[in-house]
């Protein structure tokens, strides 16, 4: 039994459908989501696989008795694998960003994650057997301006999960980091439109400059370029339960490497934080040449 949050879209959509279709049927999946009013468009993705191989289930990861109840409801505590997909983004000068719409990040990348692990758990260790996969992020890896919430939310999953990887092999229980760079789907393209439109009290305005006409415009250049399908992430989930030894990191976008391995290049972080900041600052030109003539190479340039 497969276990997914967060599949009302996205990432997490593709993946239920994906793994309800296996030819050799060896999922049962619980496709989760808060609101299940946004079901339809995934009852219709699943087609006939829908009541046979693929059930939908409410879930908020942000509340204890909506976990419990989903587990006790659906699988009688029994999860094979545990996929944990919901999160929520937030872009913005840290100034105009509340304390109550940090913390409500961080209860769902983090706290949320935690929680259902923690849900899961038990069983799995009186099994002696389980996959926890965790939809994680390059930022996780390699903080980036203006995400600051995100990547800090990121950071702390990266580092919970690390710590806990260690504890859980000796109960034959793996953790899987799958890392993605952008993803084009909808709630990004959603976020941006919403965020071009903002006016962040608060904020002096050099930042806001900074941000309107040098981070966006950046930012959407590198989702053209460098963005990924929700269908693309989801093969490689998929890919990552099919393994009878799961790496614990996993990064979907080869383009993005380079960007992650000048953080391991120079311990100090002095080459990476330089490096974003000439890219952003002092060579955009150079830096959108560069995009462009990466969308040719790879055949993306439409």
């Amino acid at each position: 039994t497969v276990l997914i949050t967060g599949c009302s879209s996205g990432i997490g959509l593709q993946l239920a459908v994906q793994l309800a279709h296996d030819p050799r049927q060896r999922y049962q999946v619980i496709a989760t989501m808060r609101d299940l009013k946004k079901k339809e468009e995934l009852e219709a993705a699943a087609g006939k696989a829908l009541g046979q191989t693929l059930t939908v289930a409410q879930l908020d990861v942000c509340r204890d008795e909506s976990v419990a109840a989903c587990l006790s409801g659906h699988l009688g505590g029994e999860v094979d694998v545990l996929v944990n997909n919901a999160g929520i983004g937030q872009i913005g000068p840290i100034e105009s960003i509340s304390l109550d719409e940090m913390q409500k990040v961080f209860e769902t990348n983090f706290f949320g994650v935690v929680r259902t692990i923690k849900a899961i758990l038990p069983g799995m260790k009186q099994r002696r057997s389980g996959h926890i996969v965790v939809v994680s992020s390059v930022m996780g890896l390699q903080g980036v301006v203006f995400n600051d919430l995100y990547a800090a939310s990121k950071f702390a999953i990266e580092g919970f999960c690390e710590s806990l990887a260690v504890q859980l092999l000796q109960f034959n229980i793996f953790i899987s980091m799958v890392e993605p760079g952008p993803v084009n789907t909808k709630f990004e393209a959603k976020l941006m439109d919403e965020i071009s439109r903002s006016e962040f009290p608060g904020t002096d305005l050099d930042t806001i400059h900074y941000f309107k006409d040098i981070y966006l415009p950046a930012s959407r250049e590198i989702f053209m370029t460098m963005g990924q399908s929700p269908q693309t992430v989801a093969q490689a989930i998929a890919h990552v339960i099919d393994l009878e030894q799961p790496p614990f990191r996993t990064q979907t976008n080869l383009l993005y490497t380079p960007l992650t391995a000048l953080k391991y290049a120079d311990p100090s972080g002095t080459l990476s934080v330089r490096t974003f900041y000439r890219l952003l600052f002092n060579y955009g030109a150079l830096f959108r040449l560069s995009l462009c003539c990466l969308r040719c190479v790879t055949c993306n340039c439409f």
